[in-house]
């Protein structure tokens, strides 16, 4: 199977250091410091990373569990907001909640919330994820 990576560079202190993040082929690049992971300042942060990769992973599964049903989509929109708390173990990622909004020719509501429902406990990130962050979902159609 494929392995895939990513790399990570920091220079300096936590507080006043800086990095840069960059997915193995470089399609991804980016910044990011204490400031955009911890308040709002510019830059990314694993957080959105991860919030990324499991909007991704989540339409493509969405996609594939919609057209193996008989409902090609048209159009599949998610955003993951990755909620990263203080915990008593340490700052944590607690929940990700899953924002998909759908165009599927031919399929009814109840029809799609299966779907959307099966492609959130089967994708490869909901599975990595899963047993330390809740993972919930909102699914419309649109």
């Amino acid at each position: 199977m494929a392995i895939r990576t990513a790399s990570a560079r920091w220079q300096g202190t936590l507080t006043e250091g800086t990095g840069t993040v960059r997915t193995g082929k470089g399609g991804v690049t980016g910044n990011y410091s204490f400031s955009s992971r911890f308040e709002e300042g510019e830059g990314t942060n694993p957080e959105e990373l991860i919030g990324a990769a499991h909007a991704g992973c989540f339409s493509m599964a969405l996609s594939k569990q919609l057209t193996d049903a008989g409902f090609p989509p048209s159009a599949i929109d998610t955003t993951a907001s990755v909620h990263l708390e203080k915990t008593d173990a340490g700052m944590s990622v607690t929940r990700i909640g899953l924002d998909t909004r759908a165009d599927v020719p031919g399929i009814d509501a109840a029809e799609f919330a299966k779907w959307a429902e099966a492609a959130k406990d089967g994708c490869p990130i909901s599975r990595l994820l899963s047993p330390g962050a809740e993972i919930t979902l909102a699914a419309t159609l649109v």
